[in-house]
């Protein structure tokens, strides 16, 4: 509750600047110091208004809020204007009233608006920078791992050399040892084959 209480009443706030603005002087929109200095000032409000909006409801939802707070207000005061159209404007045309504060509400309601969108583009660039950072960090730890795999595959190479090596050698020595013995058995035989002569010459 207390929630949803912070979160609107900056909204209505925006609002009740708005209709605040119909209570101004009818010459508002004339230049001079007095004029433009309070006109500065509502606009500063809006526009820090709008800022805290997005920051609280999002771009979406806070620009859905500040579009029916515009409309709401708008109507209102073109209501109010035409049942207390003499307390507004009794030397201008009731036309010339309605479009005079009709555009003051639109445009304090576009300052609402402009300060959402300035607070939307500074913080998706504090986003864009930081998810550039992330990918700086990613990039640096593939190519780590690109390195690591590298270093690994090249060890798996050495292993499956020095294993190869080590089997060709293996087979030599039982080639050679199988030659050897078979030497011996055959010098054995013809060692026997002698003595079996001489003792068969006895």
């Amino acid at each position: 509750m207390k929630k949803a209480i912070s979160e609107y009443s900056i909204p209505i706030l925006l609002g009740i600047l708005m209709f605040a603005s119909n209570f101004l002087n009818t010459d508002l929109f004339q230049f001079g110091e007095q004029n433009f200095a309070v006109w500065f000032v509502l606009s500063v409000l809006c526009f820090a208004c709008g800022w805290y909006i997005n920051r609280t409801l999002g771009w979406q939802l806070g620009g859905k809020v500040v579009f029916s707070v515009i409309i709401g207000v708008t109507i209102l005061s073109v209501a109010m204007i035409v049942f207390f159209y003499e307390y507004f404007g009794t030397s201008d045309l009731l036309t010339e009233n309605l479009i005079l504060y009709t555009l003051r509400n639109i445009t304090l309601g576009t300052m609402g608006i402009f300060g959402m969108a300035i607070q939307e583009i500074l913080s998706s660039e504090k986003q864009a920078a930081i998810l550039k950072e992330k990918v700086k960090v990613l990039e640096a730890t593939a190519d780590d791992s690109k390195k690591e795999a590298e270093l690994a595959l090249r060890e798996a190479n050495l292993q499956a050399e020095k294993i190869i090596n080590d089997a060709e050698l293996k087979s030599k020595n039982i080639v050679l040892t199988k030659e050897r013995i078979e030497k011996e058995l055959k010098e054995f035989i013809q060692t026997e084959k002698e003595l079996i002569k001489r003792y068969e010459q006895l």
